[in-house]
């Protein structure tokens, strides 16, 4: 198994470096990964106590961020912080709370032996999905603990079939596991793992740091002058195309509406002033003289959807007519309700506040206004209300009990 293990890496990484011909994020990925050991060999050179943390992408590098943090704090020890993905290092290269940041060579026996070398990490701490069998084995061989944090798992999935005993195997290298919900835990356990604790989500506890640090966003204060605020966040074409005909329907009423898409790039934002004609500012263009009578600012920009949920009545979350829901953490901290599409199985959050009511999935327009209409009646609002702030405060606290074992 273990040669066919490697044979998938190494058709991995020729069917990217084929797309790096044409593909920008493909070549991002090959070219951040060049003389890779030779940077880290000047870097890593007697560096005392390194921490090594790696993410795949940027969702998973929000949940190592509070942990991050809490290190930085407790010890201030030197930290490493990988990606897999160019969309979590290109965003995050120049994290301030990491002293170093680099691509995660690929998983081979070579690699790993030769990356734990150089940089002799006395903890590493994995996020969420993260298995790469050369490096944790590498690191078990060592003698280094290794810690996967903010884990999720279900009973379907992939490691726990009987064909893949040796990808289960990658996972019982783990030092200790901490992971979001008991149904994890009972999954890991009926699999002969016993190493692991409920801690929750990390995000909680990010979410809550950034709440509570938000500044406000003039351009954004400038523009809203109704009570009724939709903040609709990381939005695709099907999402648009259900949120444009709210606005249609909504736009000689007390309504006003931001959207942030998932994609920024100008065709995109083009398609949605099409759709919105003369109703639309951009973030970028918006100044105290042209804001005045529009009902939908666009936001053209990255990095800043987190701090506009402060301004939303109701959040509406993109992505679920796709691969699935985007963070809906974000606006629930904030003690709002949230509406997004069908695709939500893979996120604990959802599935337990779909039962409350603090949350709502809906499958096309039709539904899209159900919801509204039902979240017009106070007594509606102000239960979906209590009952996401409830959820916030129960799950609060997951990097706390990370950091004790630490």
């Amino acid at each position: 198994m273990i040669l066919l293990y490697n044979l998938i890496i190494k058709c991995y990484y020729f069917s990217i470096w084929i797309a790096s011909f044409f593909n920008q994020k493909a070549k991002q990925w090959i070219n951040g990964r060049k003389k890779i050991f030779e940077k880290l060999e000047l870097i890593f050179e007697d560096k005392p106590e390194v921490i090594w943390v790696h993410c795949a992408s940027l969702g998973e590098f929000e949940q190592g961020r509070p942990v991050i943090e809490a290190l930085k704090r407790a010890s201030r020890p030197t930290i490493l912080l990988t990606f897999f993905s160019p969309s979590g290092y290109e965003i995050q290269k120049n994290y301030k709370y990491a002293d170093y940041v680099c691509y995660l060579p690929l998983d081979t026996a070579a690699n790993a032996e030769r990356f734990l070398s150089i940089i002799q990490p006395k903890q590493i701490i994995f996020v969420k999905y993260e298995f790469w069998y050369h490096y944790l084995t590498t690191a078990q061989k060592r003698g280094i603990p290794t810690t996967l944090i903010s884990a999720l798992f279900r009973r379907n999935q992939f490691f726990f079939q009987w064909y893949a005993r040796f990808f289960l195997k990658i996972i019982k290298n783990f030092t200790h596991i901490f992971v979001q919900d008991a149904d994890s835990k009972q999954v890991l356990l009926q699999n002969g793992i016993r190493n692991a604790i409920v801690s929750g989500d990390t995000r909680v506890d990010r979410v809550i740091q950034i709440a509570e640090n938000a500044e406000r966003i003039r351009k954004i204060e400038t523009f809203l002058i109704d009570e009724n605020i939709l903040v609709a966040g990381s939005t695709w074409a099907r999402d648009e195309a259900i949120l444009c005909e709210f606005i249609h329907q909504k736009k000689h009423q007390e309504w006003q509406f931001i959207i942030a898409p998932h994609e920024v790039d100008e065709a995109h934002i083009q398609d949605i002033e099409a759709q919105l004609k003369g109703l639309t500012v951009r973030f970028s263009d918006a100044n105290k003289h042209n804001v005045h009578h529009k009902k939908v600012m666009i936001i053209d920009n990255i990095g800043m959807l987190s701090r506009i949920y402060q301004y939303a009545h109701v959040a509406y979350i993109g992505g679920g007519f796709g691969k699935g829901i985007h963070n809906i953490l974000e606006p629930l901290v904030f003690g709002i309700p949230v509406v997004f599409g069908p695709n939500y199985d893979r996120f604990i959050e959802a599935k337990t506040l779909i039962y409350t009511q603090g949350v709502f999935s809906i499958d096309g327009t039709e539904a899209f206004n159900t919801v509204m209409k039902y979240l017009e009646s106070e007594q509606n609002y102000n239960s979906a209300q209590k009952v996401t702030k409830q959820y916030i405060k129960k799950n609060q606290g997951a990097t706390d009990k990370i950091m004790r074992y630490i």
